[in-house]
C-alpha cells in the first residue's frame, strides 16, 4: 500500500469551479482532504458541519477514508426543491399552450 495518495477536492458554483490537487497521507479522510484543500477559508459559507460532500458523485461521510484517484466533491444546498421547480417549469410550458406542455392532462382537458 502506498504511503502517499493524490485526490482533488472540488467545489463549484454556478460561474466558477475550483479543483485543488492534494498529496495526503495514506488512510486520510474526505475532512482532512477538505480542511488541508483551502477551500473551507476560500468560501467561507462552507460549513462542514451542514454540507455534504462525495466522491464521484456519490455521498460519503466525512470520516471516510479516500484512495489514491479519488475526487472527493463538496456540494451546495439545493435553491428550491426539485419537485416544486419541475411543476413550475410544467405549468409555464402548459400556459405558453404547447401540445408538449399538454401531454400530461386528462384528454377531457386537452381540446382535441
Amino acid at each position: 500500500m502506498p504511503s502517499e495518495l493524490n485526490v482533488e477536492v472540488c467545489y463549484a458554483l454556478p460561474g466558477e469551479q475550483t479543483i485543488v490537487p492534494l498529496t495526503l497521507s495514506a488512510g486520510a479522510t474526505m475532512r482532512d482532504a477538505i480542511e488541508r484543500s483551502g477551500l473551507l477559508q476560500r468560501f467561507p459559507e462552507l460549513d462542514l458541519t451542514r454540507m455534504k460532500a462525495g466522491v464521484f458523485g456519490k455521498v460519503r461521510a466525512l470520516d471516510a477514508v479516500l484512495d489514491a484517484g479519488d475526487r472527493v466533491e463538496i456540494y451546495r444546498t439545493l435553491k428550491a426543491d426539485p419537485k416544486l421547480a419541475r411543476q413550475r417549469r410544467v405549468e409555464k410550458v402548459r400556459n405558453e399552450g404547447s401540445r408538449e406542455g399538454q401531454k400530461w392532462l386528462g384528454s377531457s382537458r386537452r381540446g382535441s
